[in-house]
């Protein structure tokens, strides 16, 4: 399986989307400092994801949901969460 995922900061309350195909351990690299892109965000909260068979489409939706209107509907599909 491949997971699209969705980690939000606890710290500045941002949105980190990957991609990957093991999504504990992707998760616990990203909280232990492992990851660039959020090592100065942590901790960080699994907060949405979505499994696929395929690889590819994994990474098609992953490019989506960075788009503009894929960021206006994670907003959309996780507005009580964003609340918080």
């Amino acid at each position: 399986m491949h997971y699209v995922y969705i980690l939000r900061s606890r710290k500045d309350g941002n949105l980190y989307i990957g991609c990957t195909h093991n999504l504990p351990k992707r998760v616990a690299l990203h909280n232990a400092g492992g990851v660039p892109s959020t090592k100065d965000r942590k901790p960080l909260v699994l907060v949405y994801y979505e499994a696929f068979i395929n690889k590819q489409d994994a990474f098609t939706r992953e490019q989506w949901l960075k788009t503009g209107w894929g960021r206006t509907h994670v907003r959309k599909i996780l507005s009580n969460c964003l609340k918080i």
